[in-house]
């Protein structure tokens, strides 16, 4: 499923076509994805004017002049795919439709937004852009992590007393928002701390440390448009690059990229996920 960094790129994308925008047209072409998609959603969202185009946590929400917030979140395999509009000296035109492109928006501008989801995991939704934090998927989720309100204090306090271990406790996303199993597990590593140790457990020292390591790695991630293992691209087609740079993910059986340390990378499962760690030099 897309982390932070690969809806951030996508969001980033989105803006030069949607911000400022108006939605001339838009072609719902199945009543449901994960959910059922809202009532009216083409009437509500065609000649709508975009004001803002943000994320919180792993999803999209894109502001609207009629007073509605459309959320977009991509889910296992969903993709959003622009066309029709002049990026440098490229023009990626419109391609043919696909049994996968569930919504289309045609923009006032002359782009395509066209959301694609060969498994129907994502999901879309409109609320009242007053209480979008509200929304049933939102109103739960904690801090960004790129932001001012996840900080040292914050996280010593919210792990003080956390008997999980502190990989699954960091995939909590009511104790932060927007982190995954990748990226977990990137600053796991590069923290030199033990995925199974207990969250409560760990010197407070060490678990203020976190926070610039994840901010560390998110950015790192976001500026090389994320990662690609499977179906993610970004949203001119591109294969994101951060993967590239994993120093445990996905990397059983590998040397330990831990400078000094002869480890190599073992996998296990935590919660039904695949953990990334070297046992050597992560304690």
């Amino acid at each position: 499923m897309p982390e932070l960094p690969e809806v951030e790129t996508v969001r980033r994308g989105l803006l030069p076509v949607m911000e400022g925008q108006v939605i001339a047209a838009a072609d719902i072409r199945r009543p449901d994805l994960r959910f059922p998609l809202p009532e009216r959603m083409a009437d509500r969202l065609t000649g709508a004017r975009v004001t803002s185009l943000r994320r919180r946590s792993k999803y999209i929400l894109a502001d609207l002049s009629s007073g509605e917030t459309l959320l977009i979140h991509l889910g296992m395999s969903g993709r959003i795919l622009i066309s029709g509009r002049v990026v440098g000296q490229f023009h990626h035109e419109h391609p043919a439709p696909s049994k996968h492109d569930h919504v289309v928006f045609e923009m006032e501008g002359g782009a395509r937004v066209t959301f694609n989801d060969a498994r129907r995991f994502g999901a879309m939704d409109l609320m009242e852009t007053a209480r979008a934090e509200e929304h049933w998927l939102l109103r739960d989720i904690g801090p960004e992590p790129l932001g001012n309100a996840f900080n040292e204090d914050y996280l010593v306090d919210r792990l003080r007393r956390r008997n999980a271990p502190v990989k699954t406790a960091l995939l909590d996303q009511k104790i932060v928002a927007g982190l995954g199993n990748i990226y977990v597990c990137e600053v796991l590593h590069r923290a030199g701390i033990d995925p199974r140790r207990k969250a409560g457990r760990i010197a407070t020292a060490r678990v203020a440390g976190l926070v610039p390591i994840i901010r560390d790695v998110l950015g790192e991630a976001i500026e090389a448009g994320g990662s690609s293992l499977r179906d993610y691209r970004q949203t001119d087609g591109e294969l994101g690059y951060f993967q590239h740079a994993f120093r445990a993910y996905d990397r059983e059986g590998r040397p330990c990229a831990t400078s000094g340390c002869d480890g190599t990378v073992a996998r296990i499962v935590q919660s039904g996920r695949s953990t990334f760690f070297c046992p050597r030099c992560q304690r």
